[in-house]
């Protein structure tokens, strides 16, 4: 019997569909991209935002059709949105035969398996990649203790859980040894793994001794919350060759009152003390954040102090968003709730000062080589990534080469020759 499965969202959602997929396959199921062929169809959902919801019911009712039009037996729908409205999913969307939260995957399959009317087998795969066979994702933590008033992952994922430190360091062993040589690690807050474990936080041991795994060429870290971004983890990025000098850090507002109504923790004082201690230490480190725009309160002074301070502590790669009121969260109910049309204005306004600012950066890297990894060939040209450049968030690097074409997984030396506020262009070496 042949299952498929659409995975929605975040690569902290990717990571559960992998499991997912190896769990199918251990039970004894075929798996298929073709959603036509397949008798089970999964649709790992995304709940975080008003966007991401929309999109997870689309494709809900998408993969529906194939209950009249393909093979569809079971109709699976998991995942944050499903946890979060599995009531109100169950009386609009009568298409879903099962309905399942986030967790419990070995739990799933044996639902499916029962509704399928297979008998399940017994395999022993650990997981199941959907990302290119050379680069892959390791969760470290699952649910978030921050409670930021506009945020919902708590809702959702329950509080922070740290995986063990010997457990993940043979998820990565396993991943290398099949041929990954970027491991990106991830979770709702990395910089505070380990807390609830060790009883401090443990993200820059755990990253040591990852780098001590042979064949793992690349460790990067995404979702690091600044409170917890301290100098010595940046120094052990800056001094491990194999730690890319890479950090996500989203800060989402910078004034002070803001930052209160946010809940968010630590100081803002203590951000522009690392993105100094960072820009001081090394030119050639890549930071990268988010931020919030119209949030409830946020006044044009404090508007205004977040567009100076995105001037004065450029960073590399930014995102921003709009809030997004989110149902049962402490942001929902607060006063002074913004328009529409001034939370885009000021959403328009950072993003086009960054692109002013990711151009410099990056023309700034114009005339200098850089290991890239190699993703793939497209029009004549290869294209890849260097270290500034996270996978699936980031821009990329196309180049010319000369010879036969470079292969995926491979890494090259590319001199860049020309940039743009995303991407760059190069030769080769």
């Amino acid at each position: 019997m042949k299952a498929g499965l659409v995975s929605l969202g975040c690569s902290k959602n990717r990571v559960d569909s992998e499991y997912i997929l190896a769990e199918l396959a251990n039970a004894g199921f075929e798996l298929t991209p073709e959603p036509a062929e397949a008798e089970v169809i999964l649709i790992n959902t995304c709940g975080f935002i008003t966007p991401a919801k929309e999109e997870s019911i689309n494709s809900i009712l998408e993969m529906a059709a194939y209950k009249e039009n393909g093979k569809c037996r079971v109709l699976v729908g998991t995942g944050c949105l499903t946890e979060r409205y599995s009531r109100e999913l169950a009386q609009e969307l009568p298409e879903l035969d099962l309905i399942w939260g986030v967790g419990d995957h070995k739990g799933l399959v044996r639902r499916i398996c029962q509704l399928a009317g297979l008998t399940p087998e017994e395999g022993c795969c650990p997981r199941v990649l959907t990302t290119p066979p050379y680069s892959a994702y390791l969760r470290i933590a699952d649910g978030c203790d921050n409670r930021c008033t506009y945020c919902a992952i708590p809702l959702i994922r329950g509080p922070r859980r740290s995986v063990p430190m010997e457990e993940l360091l043979a998820e990565a062993e396993r991943l290398a040894t099949s041929g990954v040589v970027e491991l990106t690690v991830i979770a709702q807050d990395t910089s505070a793994y380990g807390s609830d474990l060790y009883g401090k936080p443990m993200l820059r041991e755990l990253l040591l001794e990852l780098c001590k795994i042979e064949g793992l060429h690349w460790v990067r870290v995404l979702y690091t919350y600044p409170n917890t971004v301290d100098e010595a983890l940046v120094d052990a990025m800056i001094a491990e060759p194999k730690l890319v000098p890479y950090l996500d850090m989203p800060i989402q507002h910078i004034a002070p009152a803001a930052l209160r109504r946010m809940n968010r923790h630590g100081t803002a004082e203590h951000i522009r003390h690392m993105v100094d201690y960072i820009r001081s230490k090394s030119e050639d480190f890549m930071l990268r954040t988010t931020v919030i725009t119209g949030f409830p309160g946020e006044t044009e002074e404090e508007f205004g102090q977040l567009a100076e301070f995105l001037r004065t502590h450029p960073f590399d790669r930014l995102g921003a968003f709009a809030y997004s009121i989110e149902e049962n969260t402490p942001a929902a109910e607060m006063p002074k709730q913004l328009d529409e049309e001034t939370k885009q204005r000021r959403l328009d306004a950072v993003m086009q000062a960054q692109r002013a600012i990711s151009l410099s950066r990056n023309q700034a890297r114009v005339g200098r080589d850089y290991e890239v990894l190699v993703e793939g060939v497209e029009g004549g040209m290869a294209y890849g990534r260097s270290y500034a450049e996270a996978p699936e968030v980031d821009g990329s690097i196309r180049f010319h080469f000369n010879g036969g074409a470079p292969i995926p997984g491979s890494f090259v030396q590319v001199r860049i020759t020309k940039a743009g506020p995303y991407d760059l262009w190069g030769e080769m070496l």
